[in-house]
C-alpha cells in the first residue's frame, strides 16, 4: 500500500523507524526543519531559550514575527519588540519587522518549502500545509526545543483524506468550503487528525484558497491540514520568484486513508458561523437580513491578495453603508503593495474602507473593536467570546464576498443577492493575483553570524521578566477545585486576548490576574491565597483548552498554584502545554464522577510520584464527598517525567548543561 502526502511527511522526518512501525495515538518523534514564532508568544520562547542557556538555533531555519502586538499606547509592545529583535540576532532567527505582515502568510512567500516540516508557536502554523509542508502549532516550549534542536513528540495522528470535486459557484470562495467542513463536524471533529485534501477540485483551489483551508484546520482541532505540492504550488513558487525552493509531493496512487469525506464543490453556498463558535455554522441566507456595525476583511485566515481585490471589485464605485466600520487589515506588506499598484487600495479607500497596518490587529483584539451587542463579520477565524476586545460581542465568521456584500447594504447579506440588488456580475476574474507581483524582502532582516552573534545582549525593557522557576512535583496533591467549568471552555477564556492583557505576555505575575477572569473574576485572587497551601485544582468538560496555542494559558494559573486538572478532554496543544509546565492533566473515565464533583470540594491524590509511573490510572479521593473514583492520564513515559521534575525546562537546563 503506498503513502499519502501526510504519511510521506511524516515517515522523512521519524527520528525512529517507519511510519508503519506506529499506531495511531502512540507517541512519534519528528525532526523539525524551521520553527515559526509570533511575537504574542515568542518573547516567552526567547525568554525559555534564555533559561536554557542555548548559545545558538539548531534548525535549518527559524523566523520571528512581530505581527499580534503592533498597538504601541505604551513602552510594553515597542519594549518586546527590541527584546525580540535582540534575541533573533543572538539566536540566529530571521526577524519580521513591525508592519512587515501577518506570520502566516508571509512565511509561505518567503520561507516555506513543500517536503519540510515546521513547528510554530501558534495555534495557525499548519496554515504552510497549502504548499505541502506538515506545519504543527504547539505551546512556546516545544517551539524552543526544536530551535535547540529536539524533535517534536506528538501523538501519531490519523489522517483524514477529504475528496474535492467539482468547482465553488461564483459567490462562493474556499472561506465557505472550511466552514461547511466546521458545520458538518464542529469544533472537535478533527482532534488527533491530519486533514489531506485531494481529488479534482484542487485544480480549481489557489494556493492562498489552500491557505484559507490549512489555516481554519485548526478550528475543527486538527494536528495539521496537507496540500499535495501540485502544478498550482509550481506557479505560486514561481511568481514568488523562488523556484528552485518548489519540490512535487503528491499521494502515491494506491494510497489509502483512515477516514474519507468528500464535499462537492459546486454544492457549496455562502456560509456563516454565529457566535460564539467557529462550529457554529449556518446559511447566511438563514440570518440575512440582520443589521451590522462592522465588517472586517483581512487576518492570517484570508491573507491573499484576492481576499482583498474581491472586496474591492465588489465594492466598485459604490460607497459602504454609513452605519457600518468597513476594516480593512492587510495582512502583508507585499500584498499591500500590490493591492496599491493595481488599484484596489484606492477603490476601498474611495470606497470608505478604514485602512490599517499590515498585521493581526482587531482578529487577536488589538484595535477595531466592534461596538457592544452589535453584529461584527470577520473573516478571521474566531468569534470565541470576547477574543474581538468588546465584551458581549456577537462576531461572526464569513467569507470576503459576504463581508463585502454586506458592507454596502448595511445588513447581513447572502453575496449572491447583488446580481439582483446592484445588477452587478461575479467580479472573481477581476480580482485573481496578476503573475508580476511586486517582491518585497526589506524588512524581513537576516541574523548576524554566530561569530557575531557571541557577545551580544538581549534587549530586556522592565516588563520583560523570567520565566518562573518550579519545583518537582510533591508525592501527594491535596487541592480545592477552584472552578467546574463545562464544554469547550478555550484558551481565549482562560487567558484571554487584546490590549489590556497581551502586552503583559513577558511579564507572568502580572499577565496572570486576568486568569479565568471570562469565566470567574474571582480566580486569581482566590488562587494566590490557596497557593501557600498546596495549590489548586480545575475541573473541565470536553476540549479544555481549545483555540490559541498560548501557553500562557497553562503557565499563568500553574504560576498561581494549578498543580492538576481533571477534565473530560483536552484539546492537543493545551494538553501538552500543561505537562510542560508541570501540571498533571488527568481525564475522567465516567462522566458520572464529572458530575458528582462540585466547585469547593477538596480533591487529594496519594502516591501520585508512584501513581503516574505505574500506570495510566489514578485514583483520586474527593474529601469533602468521602468519595473515591478512577482518572487517567494520558502521558508518555517522557511527559511523566516533565511532570514530576516540575517542568521541560528545568530538564532541558541540566541536558544542554550536560
Amino acid at each position: 500500500m503506498g503513502y499519502n502526502v501526510s504519511e510521506k511527511l511524516i515517515d522523512d522526518h521519524l527520528i525512529d523507524g517507519s511510519v508503519e512501525d506506529y499506531e495511531a495515538g502512540d507517541e512519534i518523534q519528528l525532526r523539525m526543519d524551521q520553527t515559526l514564532t509570533q511575537d504574542a508568544t515568542g518573547t516567552l520562547v526567547m525568554l525559555e531559550l534564555e533559561a536554557m542557556n542555548l548559545d545558538r538555533v539548531k534548525t535549518d531555519l527559524s523566523a520571528q514575527y512581530v505581527d499580534h502586538n503592533l498597538i504601541q499606547e505604551d513602552n510594553k509592545n515597542p519594549d518586546d519588540h527590541l527584546f525580540l529583535r535582540s534575541a533573533s540576532r543572538k539566536f540566529g532567527v530571521h526577524f519580521s519587522r513591525p508592519g512587515n505582515g501577518v506570520s502566516h502568510p508571509v512565511h509561505q512567500e518567503r520561507f516555506g518549502v513543500p517536503g519540510k516540516t515546521m513547528v510554530g508557536s501558534d495555534s495557525h502554523t499548519p496554515a504552510a500545509g497549502a504548499i505541502g509542508m506538515l506545519a504543527i502549532g504547539s505551546g512556546g516550549m516545544d517551539v524552543a526545543l526544536a530551535m535547540a534542536g529536539e524533535p517534536l513528540s506528538i501523538k501519531k495522528p490519523e489522517v483524514w483524506g477529504v475528496k474535492l470535486t467539482g468547482e465553488l459557484p461564483d459567490w462562493c470562495s474556499a472561506k465557505d468550503v472550511i466552514l461547511e467542513m466546521l458545520r458538518r463536524h464542529d469544533v472537535d471533529g478533527a482532534v488527533n487528525r491530519v486533514i489531506e485534501y485531494y481529488g479534482p477540485g484542487l485544480d480549481n483551489l489557489s494556493v492562498m484558497d489552500r491557505h484559507v483551508m490549512a489555516n481554519m484546520g485548526t478550528e475543527l482541532g486538527a494536528t495539521s491540514t496537507v496540500f499535495p505540492s501540485d502544478d498550482m504550488v509550481k506557479g505560486f513558487f514561481e511568481r514568488q520568484q523562488r523556484p528552485d525552493d518548489w519540490r512535487e509531493l503528491r499521494a502515491d496512487d494506491d494510497a489509502d486513508y483512515d477516514h474519507y469525506e468528500e464535499i462537492d464543490l459546486s454544492e457549496i453556498v455562502p456560509l456563516v458561523a454565529k457566535p460564539t463558535s467557529p462550529g457554529n455554522v449556518v446559511p447566511v441566507r438563514e440570518i440575512e437580513g440582520k443589521p451590522i456595525y462592522q465588517s472586517y476583511v483581512g487576518s492570517s485566515a484570508n491573507p491573499g491578495y484576492r481576499d482583498f481585490a474581491i472586496v474591492s471589485e465588489i465594492l466598485g464605485d459604490h460607497q459602504a453603508h454609513d452605519r457600518v466600520s468597513l476594516d480593512v487589515n492587510p495582512t502583508s506588506r507585499q500584498v499591500l503593495q500590490n493591492l496599491t499598484r493595481d488599484g484596489h487600495l484606492l477603490n476601498l479607500i474611495q470606497s470608505g474602507a478604514r485602512i490599517h497596518q499590515a498585521g493581526c490587529n482587531g482578529c487577536i483584539g488589538m484595535g477595531q473593536a466592534p461596538a457592544k451587542n452589535e453584529i461584527s463579520l470577520r473573516t478571521v477565524p474566531r468569534n470565541f467570546p470576547d477574543r474581538s476586545g468588546t465584551e458581549e460581542d456577537m462576531v461572526h465568521l464569513v467569507s470576503p464576498e459576504t463581508a463585502a456584500a454586506s458592507a454596502l447594504t448595511g445588513e447581513i447579506t447572502d453575496p449572491r443577492d447583488l446580481e439582483d440588488k446592484l445588477d452587478m456580475s461575479y467580479p472573481g476574474k477581476a480580482a485573481r493575483e496578476p503573475d508580476d507581483i511586486i517582491i518585497n524582502e526589506e524588512m524581513l532582516v537576516d541574523p548576524p553570524s554566530a561569530e557575531e552573534a557571541k557577545d551580544l545582549e538581549l534587549e530586556k525593557g522592565p516588563n520583560i521578566t523570567k520565566v518562573p522557576a518550579f519545583d518537582p512535583a510533591p508525592s501527594e496533591f491535596d487541592c480545592e477545585v477552584l472552578l467546574k467549568m463545562g464544554d469547550d471552555i478555550s484558551t481565549d477564556e482562560i487567558l484571554r486576548a487584546g490590549a489590556e492583557v497581551l502586552p503583559y505576555r513577558s511579564n507572568i505575575e502580572e499577565i496572570s490576574k486576568f486568569t479565568l477572569d471570562v469565566v470567574d473574576d474571582t480566580y486569581h485572587d482566590r488562587a494566590l491565597r490557596q497557593r501557600s497551601y498546596g495549590g489548586h485544582t480545575l475541573v473541565a468538560g470536553t476540549n479544555y483548552g481549545q483555540g490559541s496555542s498560548r501557553e500562557h494559558a497553562a503557565l499563568a494559573p500553574r504560576y498561581l498554584g494549578l498543580r492538576f486538572a481533571i477534565a473530560k478532554s483536552y484539546a492537543r496543544i493545551h494538553w501538552q502545554n500543561l505537562a510542560n509546565f508541570g501540571v498533571l492533566p488527568l481525564e475522567f473515565i465516567s462522566d458520572a464522577d464529572y458530575e458528582a464533583i462540585d466547585q469547593g470540594d477538596d480533591l487529594k491524590i496519594e502516591n501520585m510520584r508512584e501513581q503516574i509511573q505505574a500506570g495510566h490510572e489514578v485514583e483520586v479521593i474527593n474529601n469533602t464527598k468521602d468519595q473515591t473514583f478512577t482518572t487517567e492520564h494520558t502521558l508518555s513515559d517522557r511527559q511523566v517525567q516533565m511532570v514530576l521534575e516540575g517542568g521541560l525546562i528545568n530538564i532541558m537546563k541540566k541536558k544542554l548543561s550536560d
